[in-house]
């Protein structure tokens, strides 16, 4: 769903609307946020939901539909908060963090990342807090409760989804490096959440209408898990799935 020209129409749109503009509804409060995810419609779905600037005080300044146009995107209007996906083309979630890790280590106007993801892995919620986001919530959240969220991480807190912050101490609480399963390693990250979500017992229609794809390409996902982890069938899957707790 990528859209090549998105990234210099929109960094171009957002040249006018300045850092630090104040107005807006909230007490006058006012926050720019940056929006990634690969699916335009979701996209268009949160737009809605929390871009009515006099209501909310968040101004959507600039949308990205894979690593690089995110990178453009950011670095052309510097927006206060990014609303990142973690699956994203080029290289996911852990790369765009990677790629602006200047901009939020910027003390004068740090830009700051909130993931906004369909997956509550483990795995991906301390990929992207180890590499740099303030917070990661599910796309279960409510509308006010992601506009709290926004602002929230703007100023500096973290902010978790409350299943997710478990993870995320139990990750941190420990000085040991957590083992490196290579089985899994040779998944990427697309494959990694269909694979969550057949072994939760998920019909392939099902897992296209989460995940925003088709019922091919979940086939041909799940061909491909199958075949990498030298697997025969879902039952199989569920039960490998279920011994390393990624259910």
């Amino acid at each position: 769903m990528s859209d090549p020209t998105e990234a210099n129409g929109t960094a171009g749109s957002a040249e006018a609307a300045g850092p630090g503009e104040s107005g807006g509804g909230t007490g006058g409060r006012r926050v720019r946020v940056v929006l990634v995810d690969d699916h335009r419609m979701f996209r268009t779905g949160v737009q809605a939901e929390i871009g009515q600037t006099e209501q909310t005080g968040v101004e959507v300044v600039g949308e990205a539909a894979d690593v690089d146009q995110a990178v453009t995107v950011i670095t052309a209007t510097r927006p206060e908060v990014v609303l990142l996906d973690v699956h994203l083309p080029g290289g996911g979630g852990v790369e765009v963090l990677r790629r602006c890790a200047p901009l939020m280590a910027d003390a004068e106007q740090p830009v700051r990342f909130l993931a906004l993801s369909v997956s509550d892995a483990a795995e991906d919620v301390i990929g992207v807090i180890r590499g740099g986001a303030r917070g990661y919530v599910t796309k279960t959240i409510t509308g006010t409760d992601l506009v709290d969220s926004i602002f929230r991480v703007q100023e500096g807190d973290a902010v978790f989804s409350p299943r997710l912050a478990g993870f995320v101490l139990d990750a941190f609480a420990s000085t040991d490096a957590p083992p490196v399963d290579e089985d899994l390693d040779r998944l990427t990250q697309r494959e990694r959440e269909v694979l969550r979500l057949i072994a939760r017992g998920y019909a392939y229609k099902e897992i296209a209408k989460q995940l925003f794809i088709s019922v091919k390409t979940v086939e041909s996902h799940v061909s491909a898990v199958l075949r990498k982890l030298q697997l025969s069938n879902r039952h199989e899957l569920t039960r490998w799935a279920t011994a390393r707790r990624l259910v």
